[in-house]
C-alpha cells in the first residue's frame, strides 16, 4: 500500500512539473540548458573513455622484435682498416 501512494506521489508531482514547463519559458530555457549541458557532459566523458581505451590497447599491443641487420663481412673489414 505504501508503494501505491508513492508511485501516485511520483505520477502527481510529474504532472505539476509538466504543467509548469508548459507554461514558463523560463523553466523551459532551464531544462533546454541542463539537457545541453548533460549532453556535453556525456560526449567529453565518452571521448575520454575512447582515448584512455586507445592508450591502454597501445600499450598492451605486442610490439614486432626490431632485428638488427648485421653488417657484411666485407664491409666490416673496410671500417676496420
Amino acid at each position: 500500500m505504501k508503494k501505491l501512494i508513492w508511485f501516485a506521489a511520483g505520477i502527481a508531482i510529474g504532472t505539476l512539473a509538466v504543467k509548469q514547463l508548459e507554461e514558463n519559458p523560463k523553466a523551459q530555457e532551464f531544462v533546454k540548458e541542463a539537457r545541453d549541458r548533460a549532453k556535453d557532459f556525456g560526449a567529453a566523458v565518452s571521448e575520454g573513455f575512447r582515448e584512455r581505451e586507445a592508450e591502454i590497447v597501445a600499450e598492451n599491443t605486442p610490439k614486432k622484435p626490431t632485428v638488427a641487420k648485421r653488417a657484411s663481412a666485407t664491409s666490416a673489414k673496410t671500417t676496420a682498416e
